[in-house]
């Protein structure tokens, strides 16, 4: 099963406008920082218990800071049953698209 997704891919997905959740699993000092538009931060040291909080149905894209965070997310995710879950490959160091920073706070779930 290919569980990757490349950025360039997931910027192409988002100006189509697809239903994909974008989940940022970094620190929240890395997020407040810049983060993926509409990215919803569950850092990856709380994932273990507040991925029940996510719907096994949607489909999410997973981004860290380089892409290895990510991708042990998302395998721990498949090994919970989510069906469509991806990786995003390279992660915020390769993303071209737009970053946005918070100023007011952060968004969580």
């Amino acid at each position: 099963m290919d569980y990757q997704i490349s950025t360039e891919e997931v910027r192409k997905r988002l100006k189509n406008g697809d239903n994909v959740k974008i989940i940022d699993v970094r620190e929240d000092f890395e997020f407040v920082n810049g983060h993926i538009p509409g990215a919803i931060l569950i850092p990856l040291g709380t994932l273990g218990y507040r991925y029940q909080e996510l719907d096994k149905q949607e489909e999410y894209l997973i981004v860290c800071r380089s892409g290895n965070r990510s991708e042990y997310a998302t395998l721990f995710l498949l090994h919970q049953g989510f069906k469509k879950v991806k990786n995003i490959v390279g992660g915020m160091l390769d993303w071209t698209g737009k970053v946005v920073t918070e100023e007011g706070g952060i968004k969580y779930i």
